[in-house]
This record gives C-alpha cells, sequence and structure tokens, in this order.
C-alpha cells in the first residue's frame, strides 16, 4: 500500500473517529484504525464493537492495500504536521511499519493484523427517514445534558428517540432524564419514521455524532431495527448498537396543574445563578429561588463563606401568584437555561413538588426539575 492524503482532508477524517477507537481496552486491535486504500479512495474505520464509524476522502496512489495502526498516535501526529502538506504513506507488507513522511518529516507506526480488526455488521435496518443536520442538532443538544452517567440504571444513558403523538399528530421526541431532570424535545415527524420502535441511543453514540452535526452536511439519513442504529452524514457514516431496556414511562413525572407560573429574562437570570452560587465549590449545593409579586430573589449558603444573594425585579420578572420559596441544584438550573434563548417559564406547584421548565420561544422543548430541600 503506497499513497499520498492532503493533512487537512485526514485531519478532519481522524478527527470524527479516533475518539471510537478504546484507547484502554484489553483487546488491542481496538484501538487502531483501520486504512485501506484503493481507487484513489481511502477508507478510515475505527471501532470499539458498540460503534463503528467509516469515512472515505480522497487520495492518490500507487498501490491498493490495508492495514490497521493506532488511532490516537496517528490523529496527534497529523494534527501537528504544519497545513498544507500532503502525507505519503507506505506499507511495503502485512507485518511491516507503515512508514509516513510530509516535507521533512519521517517516522513509522507499528501494525496489527487486518484479519484481527472486527467487523461491525449493521443488519438489516427496515426503519429509514431523512433529518436535516440543524433539527438533529437542535433535539440531541437540549436533552444530552440529561443523560444520566449511573451505569446501574444502563436505561437511562442515553437519548430515548421515538414516535409520539403530539397536538398536530405524530411527532419525533427525544427524551433524556437522571431521575433528577428530564429533557423533552420534539419536532416534526420526518415522512418513513412512521412506525419506527422507540430506541435508546448510548451516551458515547450521541457524543461522536455531536461531532459530526458541526460540518455542515444538510441532511442525515438514519437507519434503524430494534438493535441498531446508523447515521450517514456527507462521507462518514456512524453505526452504533442500541442500549437493550425499556425506557420507563416518563409522562408520568411530568407535572400537569403547576399553576405558580414565573417568567424570567435568561441572561439575567442565568448570570445571577453564576454570581449566587460563586460563594461555595459544592456542586451539589442549592440556589434557592424566592418569588413574590414580579420580584425574585436568588440566594445561597455556603458553610466556610457565608451567604450570597441578588434580587432580580420587574425589569426582567413577571410572577403574579402566591409567594413560593424553592431550591435547585446550580447546575441543573444552569443545564437547563444553557439550552434556552432569551425567556425561561418556571411552573409551580410547591417546594417540594417537580417543577416545570419552558423556552417561552420555543415551544417544542419541555423540561422537569426536580426541587433539594433548602
Amino acid at each position: 500500500m503506497k499513497f499520498k492524503a492532503d493533512r487537512t482532508l485526514l485531519q478532519r477524517a481522524l478527527a470524527h473517529i479516533h475518539g471510537v477507537a478504546e484507547k484502554r481496552n484489553t483487546i488491542p486491535i481496538l484501538a487502531n484504525v483501520l486504512i485501506s486504500y484503493e481507487g484513489d479512495t481511502l477508507r478510515l474505520t475505527a471501532t470499539d464493537m458498540e460503534i463503528a464509524v467509516v469515512e472515505e476522502i480522497a487520495a492518490t496512489g500507487e498501490r491498493s492495500g490495508a492495514t490497521t495502526v493506532p488511532a490516537a498516535v496517528l490523529f496527534e501526529i497529523v494534527r501537528k504536521l504544519p497545513d498544507g502538506v500532503h502525507i505519503e504513506f507506505d506499507h511495503p507488507q502485512s507485518d511491516a511499519p507503515l512508514a509516513l513522511k510530509a516535507g521533512r518529516y519521517a517516522t513509522s507506526l507499528n501494525v496489527l493484523p487486518v484479519d484481527d480488526f472486527p467487523a461491525m455488521v449493521a443488519g438489516d435496518l427496515p426503519h429509514r427517514f431523512n433529518l436535516p443536520a440543524g433539527t438533529l442538532k437542535g433535539l440531541v443538544d437540549r436533552t444530552k445534558f440529561a443523560i444520566s452517567t449511573e451505569e446501574t440504571r444502563y436505561y437511562l444513558n442515553g437519548i430515548y428517540l421515538h414516535v409520539s403523538e403530539g397536538p398536530a399528530g405524530p411527532m419525533l421526541r427525544a427524551v433524556a432524564t437522571d431521575g433528577h431532570r428530564l429533557a423533552r424535545v420534539e419536532t416534526e415527524l420526518p415522512e418513513g419514521a412512521l412506525g419506527m420502535p422507540g430506541v435508546i441511543i448510548p451516551r458515547k453514540t450521541v457524543a461522536e455524532l455531536r461531532k459530526l452535526l458541526d460540518e455542515g452536511a444538510a441532511d442525515l439519513e438514519i437507519s434503524l431495527s430494534d438493535t441498531r442504529i446508523q447515521f450517514q452524514a456527507g462521507p462518514v457514516l456512524l453505526t452504533s448498537k442500541l442500549i437493550d431496556g425499556t425506557f420507563p414511562e416518563y409522562e408520568r413525572v411530568i407535572p400537569k396543574g403547576n399553576d405558580r407560573i414565573l417568567r424570567v429574562g435568561k441572561r439575567d437570570f442565568a448570570a445571577a445563578v453564576g454570581r449566587v452560587a460563586a460563594i461555595s465549590q459544592e456542586r451539589s449545593r442549592p440556589v434557592k429561588l424566592s418569588a413574590t409579586q414580579n420580584l425574585l430573589t436568588l440566594s445561597a449558603i455556603s458553610p466556610d463563606q457565608g451567604v450570597a444573594h441578588e434580587e432580580l425585579d420587574e425589569n426582567t420578572v413577571t410572577y403574579d401568584a402566591p409567594p413560593i420559596e424553592i431550591g435547585f441544584q446550580a447546575r441543573y438550573l444552569t443545564d437547563i437555561t444553557d439550552q434556552i434563548d432569551v425567556e425561561v417559564e418556571f411552573a409551580f406547584s410547591d417546594s417540594s413538588a417537580p417543577t416545570l421548565v419552558r423556552d417561552t420561544g420555543s415551544p417544542s422543548a419541555l423540561y422537569v426539575l426536580m426541587p433539594m430541600r433548602v
């Protein structure tokens, strides 16, 4: 195998796939990227047996062939080479090192046999539809912060993508929860998605998919079955296993009768939360919200640093309901307000019941936040 590839194209492709390769896996081949060159096309593949990413870029060369090299090492080398160079790869035989040259730089990388590299087969994917990259990005960004990291409840370790009935008919809905907060975002059901099973996309797959959504592909083709999902974004193909579990009946925890409505400007509120919470280094320290007629007071107490509070008045607050005092973890408040553009709407019941949070400018998104004792 001998070919040349543009450094910029190669770096972009490796950035997409090197994170999939397992750096600490006990199976050495899973830390490698499969490089195959044929017919002026270079194909790069990485997998951890749960996810596989394949990307093709243009290349020119003299000999076809394939080998595998450490993904992280190759990415670091390519990333640190100067812009505009072409990188020459030369692999004379199966067990010889892969020689790499770029200008005056040269190195060689140890290889592992191509036959040891596992093939991840997607199988039959009967459900297929297209989704604009911007739409999918919105579904991911506004839910992924609520994915659970608690491995014992593995069925919460991803985003639940499914079809649900909305006021105007079937909708494509994404939901994530960790038991303390819940994010639910929906969009118009794309053609071909009706009848798809509800699937839980794993946290790592969500992270790898998110990288692809910034690369400018207009639409993604999504194919799925009960056990696999595949995303085609331009020259990149991401295939993943799905979480084999049952997502909880999340609608049961969404409050229906919360009638104490607080609206507050997102920018002022987020800044005030950050300043009040700054007195405590404990991430779980609550921030107390005290709402009265068109006035919101935020406060926090730290055993080491003392007390902090800040008032937001009628210039940014609207509240016309009985007074309420309620506490939330500061980080959870920030995670939700980061998804909101202009104005946050809180719908309270009482200080111990779940709170409904909405973006007044985006009715497609809904959040639920559990209070803390203060």
